[in-house]
């Protein structure tokens, strides 16, 4: 994090005592061009390192950690899932601070060795929180974790024994389910969300994406680097690793044809087409990346309201930053350039909504024949319905189906997300409101 170059051992000193209120400062200074532009070099570059380890300090804090511990003191065993590169390790390792624990990295041969009489070593730790890492690497472990727990429930140690950390690939899901029904709980960990950074990184978050190494980036060149190798990783080696045999080529053409289609409706004819395959590939290859959080299918909501409703779900790449990558879009500009900027802008704000909703808030499309159409449902806990709109800009204008779609619906609250930051009503109870705001308003709903 330090740079070689020279700079004042008392600055030096200051910075290593600085808690991360003071950090955060330097990171403002760094972004306020009138702030610095008068200091030396080997101080401009000091502050610029400041910034960073501000934003490592805050890496490391998520909102899910809260999540996990309260499901940790409820269940034996719980799952914490999320693609590849997400910050499932170390938000284990910040969690683990707190608690005796053992570490295993089931990528690691000589953590593996450890489990070779698996039931012998782990009973000898079972007054520690054990995390298995890529746990999905040894899929047998799974009937002698659900002994174990049993076992372990006779001598008073009922929860909070095991995080398991993995993609969620189909088979984890499938082989934990199966033999910890009952006995393990499932949390999942998104990229970076508007309530974890600051206001004024929102835009680089929409550009960049949320996953760490992307958001963290030095700069705009180095976090695309990072994307294109994070896609072509997960082709090359990630999915054939975790079992399904899909050519990587067809499947970046066809997830790079799904970010052609940010936020549309799935059309599986026309995309089978393209890629010369029948209907069922393209449903293969659609189920893969939803299962590896990659991708998500937005199901359209059914309501008795005596209007013929659209039944294909709407599809989203889920990091906005993953979608820029696909097609090449390197920087803000060549974003807003795009005819995908709308889609992509209207994928980031329903990630980062739902990233921030309490676990049993239900999301949904609604969109009928004839042109009413609402982005978002939020099915709240009880049954009630939100309705939001999404539009990038600071006045946006909404349709006639969006009124429509209300009328059918009656929601209990109707929102349009927007670029701005100011709160107001805009006639027949709908609430601008910006993303930050809803965000919070969601996650304390």
């Amino acid at each position: 994090m330090w740079s070689p170059v020279s700079v004042p051992r008392t600055e030096v000193a200051v910075a290593r005592n600085m808690d991360l209120s003071s950090l955060a400062v330097a990171v403002r200074a760094v972004r306020s061009n009138g702030a610095i532009r008068q200091k030396p070099l080997t101080t401009r570059i000091f502050l610029a390192n400041l910034a960073s380890r501000a934003m490592f300090a805050r890496m490391i804090s998520r909102r899910k950690s809260q999540l996990v511990d309260a499901r940790l003191a409820q269940f034996p065993a719980v799952a914490l899932l999320g693609p590849r590169q997400v910050g499932k390790t170390t938000l284990a390792e910040f969690i683990a601070q707190n608690r005796p624990s053992v570490y295993l990295d089931l990528e690691n041969a000589s953590d593996r060795e450890k489990l070779g009489n698996a039931a012998l070593y782990l009973t000898a730790h079972e007054d520690k929180l054990v995390i298995l890492d890529e746990v999905q690497r040894v899929p047998e472990l799974f009937q002698t974790l659900r002994g174990l727990i049993d076992k372990g429930r006779g001598r008073g140690f009922r929860a909070g024994r095991f995080l398991l950390l993995g993609s969620a690939s189909i088979d984890l899901l499938k082989q934990s389910g199966e033999s910890l029904a009952g006995r393990i709980a499932y949390v999942e960990l998104e990229p970076f969300n508007a309530l974890e950074i600051n206001d004024d990184e929102r835009e680089d978050l929409w550009i960049r994406g949320g996953f760490p190494d992307s958001f963290l980036a030095e700069n705009d060149q180095a976090s695309v680097i990072w994307r294109e190798n994070f896609v072509r990783t997960y082709l090359e080696r990630d999915i054939p690793q975790l079992g399904p045999r899909v050519p990587a080529e067809t499947l970046r053409r066809f997830w790079t044809m799904l970010a052609h289609v940010q936020g549309g409706t799935l059309n599986a004819a026309q995309l089978a087409r393209a890629l010369a395959v029948d209907g069922k590939t393209i449903a293969r290859y659609l189920d893969l990346l939803v299962d590896l959080l990659l991708v998500r299918r937005l199901s359209p909501f059914h309501a008795n309201v005596g209007k013929r409703l659209v039944k294909s779900p709407k599809v989203y790449v889920r990091d906005s930053g993953i979608v820029h990558a696909l097609l090449g879009l390197d920087d803000r500009e060549a974003v807003l350039g795009h005819p995908v900027a709308g889609g992509s802008w209207e994928g980031f704000v329903i990630e980062n909504l739902l990233g921030a909703a309490p676990e049993r808030v239900k999301p949904w499309v609604y969109r009928t024949a004839a042109g009413a159409e609402i982005d978002l449902i939020l099915e709240m806990p009880g049954g009630k319905l939100w309705a939001v709109e999404i539009k990038r800009g600071l006045a946006p204008r909404l349709e006639k189906g969006f009124h429509h779609a209300r009328e059918d619906l009656e929601p209990e609250r109707s929102f349009v997300v927007y670029s701005g930051n100011d709160r107001y009503t805009k006639g027949e109870g709908v609430e601008m409101i910006g993303l930050g705001e809803f965000a919070l308003l969601l996650a304390n709903s």
